[in-house]
């Protein structure tokens, strides 16, 4: 019998159950969950890897991250115990590995974490028991290898030392085992400010035994030795930190445990690096045979198998998660990963062409039934990674060449320019080093650290916010929204708090009740006014947002009275015509999966009161026929003024199974909201507000059609109050153009025509421009003065442009030997002047053209170059012609 059938089938007695110590990574998992689900704990789904509504994280880098509002206390949890396995990524911020990963056996971008929480119910008895028991009884873990540790107090806090922890951990493992350890490492802290405790770290020591036998492994505990590692981490959540930076407990405790599953992995199999797994194996072999090198036989290439293996991981599933690479925040970070991968496959691997993107039907396969998102959308994934790796390979390429011709002139790789090649063509340092090492020259690493520094100091400083402490204004906090049905609410303010971004304060605040919606799900956050029933003062609420579940209040200035009731009014106009947007997109989306395919997903949008804008995974250009047919759809469907159907509280599946549109990258609850425009047209989950009837719309227009990013198009539309202000402009356009055009009865026909008469006057022109700059070349001729055996000519002409003055100067270098020219025109204003230098003067004596004009350009407060022989500068300063060609001479004489 498969193991996995034999765990599921004794999960009320997990501990009678006799395990092989060889598992796969599949029932290592699968051990995990029906263990705990034996624990009465409720087994969650991952949620994307990419966050929201979270201003503090880019991504979900640690389990706890979908349950952070349960630890804030600002939602309440639906069950007391969750179990689950959490995709995380480690690459910015606080967490960063990047920069281990594929150096070191056990560090990674993206990473699993095997998690269980107790929300106020257990503590720390029941984790300790439970983490011993699955550890050693399940798993078969040696405990002879297994250390753990406890915190050992802090007096600069007056933290004592967990000697509760310590008493618990006697009954399971001998004190000897149980390591004292430091705040640093002992005391998990979710950031600078909120909920925190003490922890317990449970280590297990891969080494030999002829090494444990030499050295004992409480001395490796948390010495960063690649054979005695943390695997498992039990966070016991008893304070919050305050922003003054003091503690205070919280009113329930809690338990928040996080176990790295490759790590888990390795231990249980036995191996000395977590690569050498079934989790990375089967990649990395592929990767193995692809470049036509054995893994094992040289460390630099093993080290790019493992970077690639890890990177793919990372980028594929950010992307299925709704993360594309790009050149801002989030994005950029993806798009660092894969150039990362790209780097190591061409410069160890030999790969000169496009592979990562073969890696990625194989991690979909890995991961079918444990995150399918990535095998729903295998082919899109793929294909954004093959475009970033074509466009990146090309950038490579030019960086070498940069690096080339910068080493032919310099004898050291200078900070500032190995720094360009990082930030511009995305080198790593280590590449650099590689290409200088292979030329002898030194790289400059103070100066770089110092120019990278500079950078991420102004990129802190770009994005920095100074978040205070909530201060409480009501003792009830319970929140409701009540803008689905409601403009306008009588509220309360429940807290609030002061937030200093780039330099300017604010303030946020929550209200007992609110009609106001928050940011999310593409749509903008409502704004309006609090009135004060009191005092008659008026508030205004300048944007929302929600934050880890609780909805914000934007303001720049607070009430004088805090206390009290509040009318909260949102602002009508900007709410209607921003739900006429957000109505449209999901009959947009009905649209296009009707015209161009099913495969068409939303990847993205923003909903305001002006614009709507709609991103679509497509592979190809939206030609103007299709968009045609897509908009008479849409405006076919607000003409028949489709009632809104809405259901609130469904339970997920039950939405899912009647057939309803989910979008990738969104984290759903159990229960969803489902709008519905015609069953048989657009059905989707949302949680944004809509128009009663689609005829609220009014119009629907799409005023562009672009790429985003490889296999993204984006489409911007207009609806509504912006369509009908769009239409009137266009219509008076027409007007006034018809008017001057004299009302013809075949508008284009004219037109076209005064266009043809205008291009043949304009050729006619150009004609006798070239006509009289050519009469000008024999009257030139008879100026020219013979210098040194230079035939020389400086002068101020009179002509139109500069294509005119451009042909004059070939013409007198095609008649003339050995001439050195220059003329100087003014064109309304804007001086010009062009040098001409012979070839043969050009080599014989070494004049330069474009380096001429450059300080000759200088007396008309202007600047230009080009080639020796033929080179042109504008200026600001028509005055300074006259000194510009006297002194030219100078460089003859």
């Amino acid at each position: 019998m498969h193991k996995a059938a034999i765990l599921s089938k004794f999960v009320p007695k997990f501990t009678d159950i006799i395990i092989e110590i060889s598992m796969t990574n599949r029932e290592i998992r699968e051990a995990f969950l029906n263990f705990f689900k034996s624990k009465n704990h409720q087994i969650v789904p991952s949620a994307p890897v990419v966050v929201k509504n979270d201003p503090t994280l880019m991504f979900t880098n640690a389990g706890m991250n979908q349950f952070k509002d349960f630890f804030l206390g600002e939602a309440q949890p639906k069950y007391s115990r969750i179990a689950d396995t959490q995709r995380c990524l480690r690459v910015s911020g606080k967490h960063n590995d990047l920069e281990e990963v594929g150096i070191d056996t056990y560090h990674h971008t993206l990473f699993e974490m095997l998690g269980n929480w107790s929300f106020g119910d257990y503590f720390k008895k029941e984790a300790i028991e439970w983490a011993w028991e699955l550890l050693t009884v399940v798993y078969k873990l040696d405990k002879d290898r297994l250390y753990v540790t406890i915190f050992e107090g802090d007096d600069s806090e007056g933290l004592v030392k967990d000697t509760e922890a310590y008493d618990f951990w006697k009954s399971w493992i001998s004190e000897d085992r149980i390591l004292l350890g430091n705040k640093k490492d002992n005391f998990w802290e979710m950031g600078e400010t909120g909920p925190c405790g003490p922890c317990s770290e449970i280590h297990y020591d891969m080494r030999t035994e002829e090494e444990r036998r030499t050295t004992p492994g409480q001395s490796l505990v948390n010495a960063d030795h690649p054979q005695v590692i943390e695997i498992w981490n039990l966070v016991f959540m008893q304070f919050n930190r305050l922003k003054n930076g003091s503690l205070e407990s919280l009113p329930a405790k809690h338990v928040d445990t996080g176990m790295g599953f490759e790590r888990l992995v390795r231990a249980i199999q036995g191996k000395s690096s977590n690569y050498d797994t079934d989790v990375f194996q089967p990649m990395i072999a592929f990767i193995a045979q692809k470049a036509g090198i054995q893994y094992g036989a040289d460390e630099r290439t093993d080290i790019a198998m493992r970077v690639l293996s890890d990177h793919i991981r990372a980028v594929s599933f950010a992307i299925a998660d709704g993360q594309l690479p790009s050149n801002n925040k989030a994005g950029y970070v993806i798009r660092r990963i894969l150039r990362r991968a790209v780097r190591y496959a061409y410069t160890f691997l030999n790969f000169k062409t496009p592979f990562i993107n073969e890696l990625v039907p194989l991690l979909a396969k890995e991961f079918e039934g444990v995150f399918d998102e990535l095998i729903q959308q295998q082919d899109f994934v793929q294909k954004v990674v093959l475009e970033e790796e074509v466009s990146f390979l090309r950038t490579l390429v030019t960086g070498v060449q940069r690096f080339e011709s910068y080493a032919e002139s310099n004898t050291a790789v200078g900070g500032e320019f190995a720094f360009e090649l990082f930030d511009t063509y995305g080198f790593p340092i280590d590449l650099t080093e590689l290409l200088a090492r292979e030329k002898g020259m030194e790289v400059d690493m103070a100066g770089f650290q110092e120019a990278l520094q500079i950078q991420k100091d102004r990129s802190r400083a770009a994005t920095a916010i100074d978040t205070g402490d909530w201060v409480a204004v009501s003792e009830d906090d319970q929140v409701e929204f009540v803008g689905y049905d409601n403009l306008k609410a009588t509220t309360e303010i429940v807290k609030y708090r002061k937030v200093t971004a780039k330099g300017k304060e604010q303030y946020q605040l929550v209200l007992s009740v609110t009609p106001f919606y928050a940011e999310g799900g593409g749509q903008v956050g409502d704004s309006g006014v609090l009135l004060s029933e009191s005092t008659g003062e008026k508030i205004y609420i300048t944007d929302t947002k929600k934050e880890n579940g609780l909805i914000v209040h934007f303001t720049n200035t607070l009430p004088v009275q805090m206390e009290g009731t509040f009318e909260a009014k949102v602002d009508v106009q900007k709410r209607l015509d921003t739900e006429n947007n957000h109505s449209a997109t999901h009959l947009l989306h009905a649209a296009l999966k009707e015209v161009l395919g099913t495969h068409v997903n939303q990847k993205g949008s923003l909903v305001n009161a002006d614009i709507l804008r709609f991103d679509i995974s497509h592979f190809a250009k939206v030609t103007e026929e299709e968009l045609k047919q897509v908009e008479d759809i849409v405006n076919a469907k607000i003409r028949e003024n489709i009632p809104l159907k809405e259901q609130r509280h469904v339970p997920f599946q039950q939405a899912l199974d009647s057939g309803v549109t989910a979008l990738f990258g969104e984290k759903y609850g159990d229960y969803v909201r489902v709008i519905t425009f015609d069953d048989q047209f657009s059905k989707e989950l949302c949680g944004g507000t809509h128009v009663k009837a689609t005829g609220q719309i009014g119009f629907f227009k799409i005023i562009s059609e672009s790429a985003v990013a490889a296999g993204v198009r984006r489409i911007e539309a207009i609806t509504g109050t912006k369509c009908a202000a769009v239409i009137r402009e266009h219509f008076d356009l027409v007007h006034r153009l018809g008017e001057l055009l004299h009302n013809p009865k075949d508008f284009v026909s004219t037109l076209s025509k005064v266009i043809d008469e205008n291009s043949a006057l304009k050729k006619e022109i150009e004609k006798s421009i070239i006509e009289k700059s050519l009469a000008l070349k024999s009257d030139l001729e008879q100026k020219i003065q013979q210098i040194d055996g230079v035939n020389f000519l400086a002068t101020q002409v009179e002509l139109p442009n500069a294509e005119a003055l451009k042909t004059l100067a070939y013409a007198l270098k095609g008649a003339v030997d050995n001439l050195f020219l220059v003329l100087g025109a003014d064109f309304d204003g804007k001086p010009n002047l062009t040098v001409v230098v012979s070839d043969q003067l050009s080599k014989e004596r070494g004049l330069n053209a474009g380096t001429i004009v450059r300080e000759l350009a200088k007396e008309i407060n202007g600047g230009g170059g080009g080639q020796p022989f033929f080179a042109t500068a504008g200026g600001k300063n028509p005055e300074g012609l006259p000194a510009a060609i006297a002194k030219a001479k100078n460089y003859i004489q």
